[in-house]
């Protein structure tokens, strides 16, 4: 399934877009899409029932805005330097752990939301990542089976960062990765059953209509269920929690001088195979 939600932010109605790409109102069965729909396997049979029967209301599209697929996330972990080719690129060293940082759930906005640059900000980068959204409690996994059977789908995201303040304002990396808009998310939670391999779709990032990134999860030096092992190993994750796994070769930091960062005025688009589009315009906050 593909599950969403759409309306003004703060008021998204759950939604689902079914196989021949219409728009379902999924709010006469369920409150919203959240931890608590996405860890109850009898609320998602009962919408999947719904689906199958084709009685679900039909949605309008056109002006509705797309929100964020997952509402009151708990938290979001994220991956940095997970990639081959990033590492190539950057000529940094392959760490011998997952690198572990935290992105606070009030930077989520839409897939089409406004992306805000800083104040005083600098090096404004784009990351298009795959997206983890947890399905049931996982803490000490075990195995790598144990690992994805908590997944319950996935989605697009875009780990907007600002590397001046991340990397040159001292102590870790949370100012430059928890700025607002910074996480723009969706536009579905695709359910996991619906991705057999999550090591195996391309993603792609343009900016201004130029093709900045180009890889594949593939390219993943922790794969999503080493990630998940790993991280409920330090941390209980609950349903609605997102881990964000990693940005591939192409972002901004990593290119010659001069670095192309973002400014307000450019259009960042992304995608991943399977998962849907995104598109952001950048102002100044």
């Amino acid at each position: 399934m593909k599950l969403l939600r759409v309306g003004p932010p703060g008021a998204e109605r759950p939604a689902l877009l079914d196989e021949d790409g219409t728009l379902r109102d999924l709010s006469a069965l369920v409150p919203d899409v959240d931890g608590a729909l996405l860890g109850d396997e009898a609320a998602l049979a009962h919408v999947r029932a719904a689906v199958g029967a084709r009685v679900l209301p039909v949605l309008d599209r056109r002006g509705l805005r797309i929100g964020p697929p997952v509402a009151r996330i708990g938290k979001i972990v994220c991956v940095g330097v997970n990639y081959r080719d990033l590492v190539a690129e950057a000529g940094v060293a392959t760490p011998a752990e997952p690198v572990l940082f935290m992105k606070a759930p009030d930077t989520v906005v839409g897939p089409d939301d406004t992306v805000l640059v800083p104040r005083g900000a600098e090096k404004t980068d784009w990351e298009v990542e795959l997206a983890v959204v947890i399905g049931r409690t996982a803490r000490y996994l075990r195995t790598d089976e144990e690992a994805l059977a908590a997944v319950a789908g996935y989605a697009v995201t875009n780990d907007v960062s600002e590397r001046a303040f991340q990397n040159e304002r001292g102590g870790q990396w949370d100012k430059g990765k928890n700025c607002e808009t910074f996480n723009p998310f969706g536009p579905w939670l695709v359910t996991a059953d619906e991705i057999p391999d999550p090591q195996a779709l391309g993603m792609r990032l343009w900016v201004n209509g130029e093709l900045m990134q180009d890889s594949s999860t593939a390219e993943q030096i922790f794969p999503v269920a080493h990630v998940v092992r790993y991280v409920s190993g330090f941390m209980t994750l609950y349903p609605g929690d997102v881990i964000n796994t990693g940005t591939p070769a192409g972002v901004a930091m990593s290119r010659p001088e001069p670095k192309p960062y973002l400014r307000a005025g450019d259009v960042m688009e992304l995608e991943i195979d399977g998962l849907g589009r995104q598109r952001q315009q950048l102002k100044d906050a």
